[in-house]
């Protein structure tokens, strides 16, 4: 069966006090478009052409942030993982960031369906004092149309590193077996989205006080820790409209910016 292949790269520098484009690269159904916005930091947004993901579908983005650069990269859309039919649907996210820049790595949320495979690596590498925030969410089905998927299998690996350093990873996997404990307190706890979203700069932990004052979204359940220039949220919600919502308030403030035009809610997040 016809499968899907798609690559997308951009490259950013500081050039002549602005932030511009260096290098752009797209194959198959990896795209990346650059939208036009206000202020200083550019925003690019991938979209997979194919317009979901199935056993031997590949993705792969990559973006790379100049020196003193700051970049805001996001998705079109949610991205759906469907069913396979063997194999596993792989995604990979790589960025590289060089001293003084930040990247705000911000897709929205994967959904799983009945019976999908999906594996997801996602790997930023920071150069001395670079600076990065991550988000993740996963939604499992679609609650209005009553899914609940039963099977399903998503490996998710995320690393930060600086110099060559990990300095926070985690990996998620979940699969049938985990799927039938879900209303265990030890995994989801009846929650059917999640998400988290780690802040790694010099000084992160300053912000945890302001983060935790905005944990409010009725429907989730959120904490927050902070340590040694590391914030880590993490967020249960039984839908994936108050998690969207819960995390649109947080990121809002760890960017002190308004959302990626795209996520469209700039309005709900008061």
């Amino acid at each position: 069966m016809q499968r899907s292949h798609g690559r997308a790269r951009v490259g950013f520098a500081m050039t002549g006090g602005a932030v511009r484009l260096t290098d752009l690269q797209q194959a198959g159904s990896g795209k990346a478009m650059l939208p036009r916005v206000a202020g200083p930091v550019p925003e690019v947004v991938f979209l997979n052409t194919s317009g979901g993901l199935t056993g031997g579908d590949r993705l792969d983005f990559t973006v790379a942030v100049g020196a003193d650069a700051r970049v805001s990269a996001t998705t079109q859309t949610a991205e759906r993982a469907y069913a396979s039919t063997g194999g596993m649907a792989e995604v990979r996210v790589r960025a590289q960031v060089d001293a003084g820049g930040r990247l705000d790595w911000l897709p929205q949320e994967t959904i799983l369906y009945e019976a999908s495979r999906l594996s997801r690596h996602t790997e930023i590498d920071l150069s001395g004092e670079a600076s990065c925030l991550m988000a993740e969410a996963v939604v499992l089905g679609r609650h209005a149309m009553g899914e609940e998927p039963k099977d399903a299998t998503l490996h998710d690996r995320r690393v930060i590193r600086r110099d060559g350093r990990p300095i926070w990873a985690e990996s998620l996997m979940l699969d049938a077996q985990a799927l039938r404990r879900q209303q265990s307190p030890a995994l989801l706890g009846g929650a059917r989205a999640m998400a988290v979203l780690a802040l790694v700069a010099r000084g992160a932990e300053d912000a945890l006080a302001a983060l935790r004052a905005v944990l409010n979204e009725p429907g989730c359940t959120a904490a927050a820790s902070g340590w040694d220039g590391r914030l880590v949220l993490r967020v249960l919600a039984r839908d994936g409209w108050p998690l969207r919502r819960q995390m649109a308030r947080a990121i809002r403030v760890l960017t002190g910016r308004p959302l990626p035009r795209v996520w469209q809610m700039q309005g709900e997040t008061r």
